[in-house]
């Protein structure tokens, strides 16, 4: 049971669950292989298996997002403790999706309470993308839905605070010209 061929197996019964779709069992078996074997040259794989198997579980912005979050974790922590190694780049890419995926979340929440005319709750979550989720694709849309939300509750100067950090930021975009002309009309 301590010859290096039984470490293998543990490793190898891991990825066989993970191929066949069973995905608790591997990272059962995968948490198992990390504590019984930290220092193990394998450990970065085993880490990276365990990040690939919530990965695979990740569903759509509609439903729950603790998958991605756990997926999130375990590639952070991979990247933090093995930055050479050779799983740690595809890692920081599955790191950029799965935050995007969690601001899409934020976002879907965010829009919901906006037109349900909650507007501090949606003011709360499109805050929580802005300072959250900085380098995703939702950035220029919450400032915009900022801008809109303030601008539902009276708040003009907020409103140009958040629409000036998106025409900073992204001055191009159809979202920035939505907010000026918002902001034209509104004054």
């Amino acid at each position: 049971p301590y010859s290096v061929w039984a470490t293998k197996g543990q490793l190898m019964s891991a990825y066989v669950s993970y191929l066949a779709n069973r995905y608790d069992d591997a990272v059962l078996s995968l948490d198992r292989f990390i504590q019984l074997h930290p220092t193990n040259r394998d450990v970065a794989y085993a880490m990276y298996l365990k990040g690939l198997s919530y990965y695979e579980q990740i569903s759509d912005v509609g439903r729950d997002q603790k998958m991605t979050a756990m997926a999130l974790r375990s590639f952070e922590t991979l990247v933090r403790r093995f930055p050479s190694s050779s799983y740690a780049k595809d890692a920081g890419l599955k790191i950029g999706l799965a935050r995007d995926h969690l601001a899409g979340k934020e976002m879907e929440i965010g829009r919901t309470y906006q037109n349900l005319e909650l507007y501090v709750a949606a003011i709360n979550r499109f805050k929580r993308v802005v300072e959250r989720y900085q380098t995703t694709s939702h950035v220029p849309e919450s400032l915009h839905r900022l801008t809109e939300s303030y601008l539902a509750l009276g708040l003009t100067v907020e409103a140009e605070s958040a629409a000036a950090v998106l025409g900073h930021n992204f001055a191009g975009s159809d979202w920035y010209e939505s907010s000026y002309r918002l902001l034209r009309e509104a004054t």
